[in-house]
């Protein structure tokens, strides 16, 4: 198995059983994470991100689900959807760059609608 496809399951399994401490495994502190909410720089703006995060997806309810992904080399990209009790996200994408054992780069985007 590839480090990006070793990487990716890691960090798919460690957001689903919502565990920061093994998210921020996945990143260094010269990692970048692009989002519409900002740009978020080394482990501490990103704990802040997951932490937030986690908050939303740990609601009673919220479900998440990918849709596909594709692995070339050392990007990863996935699509996916979700609906927590505040936000339906309709559709999203995460790519990441993982040269070596960490993500180094990681862009979101996505269509994310209030509920209220």
């Amino acid at each position: 198995m590839s480090d990006t496809n070793a990487v990716l399951d890691h960090h798919l399994d460690a957001f689903a059983n919502q565990e920061l401490k093994e998210i921020l495994a996945d990143y260094s502190d010269d990692s970048v994470v692009i989002t519409n909410m900002g740009v978020f720089r080394g482990l501490d703006e990103i704990e802040e991100l997951f932490t937030d995060l986690f908050d939303e997806f740990a609601q009673e309810g919220s479900t998440l689900e990918v849709d596909d992904t594709i692995v070339e080399d050392e990007f990863a990209y996935l699509l996916w959807h979700a609906e927590t009790p505040d936000n339906t996200y309709e559709f999203c994408t995460d790519t990441f760059y993982i040269p070596e054992e960490t993500i180094d780069f990681q862009t979101f985007a996505g269509k994310a609608e209030p509920k209220n």
